[in-house]
């Protein structure tokens, strides 16, 4: 019978994977120069991981569960939003713990797996998707808890974190770090007046953008 895999080597692992993508990219990824450096064989890292691209998967989940975890951290000192008022400041402050260096400096890592993901779908295609998924499952959560029903309550959720997203990811072409910071806020100055709860009229972009 095999023996299975050793959990705290394989996250070991992990980690190093995880640090090799962030200082070499996505790009012209190979199994064999990665485990020499990483002073590991290509046979081990497919015995722990079955193939390249769960591999890349699995680090990358590990490394995007940790801004999550610093939002459910951030909730746990300061409680779920109240108001939006509440929820203006918690967005606020998780927009400047993503600008902290070890985030940014993950961002182009993220871009190139979004571009790999829609070319090779079955490859990646879950790595990103899962990233939107979580965020917006979260937001989802306040915007319901505000009173917004659930429909209206998704949308602004979709809304804010795609916008997000794409203001943390632009700069990385453009360089305009602040340009990108004043716009999150413009972001929330229209999207605020959507946020409170009240009878369904008409979709929330809709509401935002009447104000």
């Amino acid at each position: 019978m095999p023996r299975p895999p050793d959990t705290a080597k394989r996250r070991e692992l992990l980690d190093q994977v995880r640090d090799y993508l962030l200082r070499n990219g996505l790009a012209n990824l190979s199994l064999r120069p990665m485990a020499q450096a990483l002073g590991t064989s290509d046979r081990m890292l497919l015995y722990y991981f079955g193939t390249k691209e769960r591999m890349v998967a699995e680090a990358l989940a590990e490394y995007e569960s940790r801004p999550l975890l610093r939002a459910r951290e951030l909730l746990e000192s300061v409680g779920p939003p109240t108001d939006p008022t509440s929820l203006r400041r918690f967005m606020s402050e998780l927009w400047r713990q993503f600008k902290a260096p070890d985030v940014r400096a993950a961002l182009p890592l993220y871009l190139e797996i979004m571009s790999a993901g829609l070319l090779h779908p079955d490859r990646y295609g879950s790595v990103i998707r899962d990233v939107l998924g979580s965020w917006t499952d979260l937001l989802t959560s306040f915007f319901q808890d505000l009173g917004l029903t659930e429909d209206r309550a998704r949308t602004q959720a979709t809304l804010l974190t795609d916008a997000s997203f794409g203001l943390l990811l632009a700069p990385l072409a453009d360089g305009h770090w602040d340009r990108a910071d004043q716009a999150f806020h413009v972001l929330l100055d229209s999207l605020e007046p959507g946020w409170h709860g009240g009878p369904p009229g008409g979709d929330a972009v809709s509401e935002a953008a009447a104000y």
